[in-house]
């Protein structure tokens, strides 16, 4: 059996089977079938993602991406490159509050790649024209160096099997003087508001957000897990300035539950 059959196979069981086993989210991001895994985690939640994005997060996520639109600072007729972008939310940010020319949205999941495609045939053609949805990898992308202007990343970079690996080819595919935008979940380091996300996220959410979606493939506890147990925010910026980029800075939003990082492609 090749691959791609291995991956059909692995979607097309996503719906009903347990992905995530409890031991190992005691640290999700050692698994070195991660990939995986993710993949068929988001498989499973695609039509409900967008529901449980906006209830969950009290609609901050779409604050948090149009953050991320202001932060690239995108000129007119520059390439955008969104990558991990899921159902298309921060796609069609760039494409709706930009001056972008393309952005072009990556995503290793066919099924929330469906979702996109479907949302964008809804949305007025001066939007809808200007994006262009792909299949690919974070780790291995098929775009030419030097070939964008931005690279964004919402929600994607914990979910990478190698991130260093993954921003070394967002180094790569960026122009010189190019920006990379991350936005990630945070531990929050003021105490009262760390003990009510860990409350909300790591215990509400998972049982409301899986009532939602159906879900039983572990996708919600996977979720506070993968946050807690991912890379601290100085390590992040230290993989960053490592991959060829200035300037690296993150700024928390909604008190250090989300950060927003950017930074320079060197060689300007």
């Amino acid at each position: 059996m090749n691959a791609a059959t291995d991956r059909r196979s692995d979607e097309s069981t996503a719906a009903t089977d347990t992905v995530w086993r409890d031991s190992e989210l005691v640290n999700p991001h050692v698994s070195e079938s991660k990939a995986g895994k993710v993949r068929s985690m988001f498989a499973a939640i695609a039509a409900s993602y967008d529901l449980n994005n906006r209830l969950h997060s009290l609609w901050f996520d779409q604050a948090w991406r149009r953050h991320a639109v202001r932060a690239a600072a995108v000129r007119r007729g520059e390439t955008v490159l969104d990558v991990a972008c899921g159902t298309g939310d921060l796609t069609e940010a760039f494409a709706a509050r930009s001056p972008a020319g393309e952005v072009i949205g990556v995503d290793f999941t066919p099924e929330m790649l469906g979702v996109a495609r479907t949302k964008q045939a809804t949305r007025r053609p001066e939007i809808a024209g200007r994006i262009r949805y792909e299949h690919g990898d974070a780790m291995d992308l098929h775009l030419p160096d030097a070939s964008a202007d931005v690279v964004s990343i919402a929600f994607g970079i914990r979910n990478v099997q190698e991130p260093e690996r993954a921003i070394a080819e967002f180094s790569r595919v960026l122009r010189p003087g190019g920006r990379l935008v991350i936005l990630e979940f945070d531990t929050p380091r003021f105490a009262p508001v760390r003990w009510f996300n860990t409350w909300y996220a790591g215990w509400l959410m998972p049982r409301t957000a899986t009532l939602i979606s159906g879900d039983q493939s572990g996708a919600y506890r996977y979720l506070p897990r993968s946050v807690e147990s991912f890379m601290p925010r100085e390590r992040l910026l230290e993989s960053i300035s490592r991959a060829g980029f200035t300037d690296a800075k993150a700024r928390p939003l909604t008190m250090g539950i989300c950060m927003c990082y950017r930074a320079i492609r060197s060689g300007a």
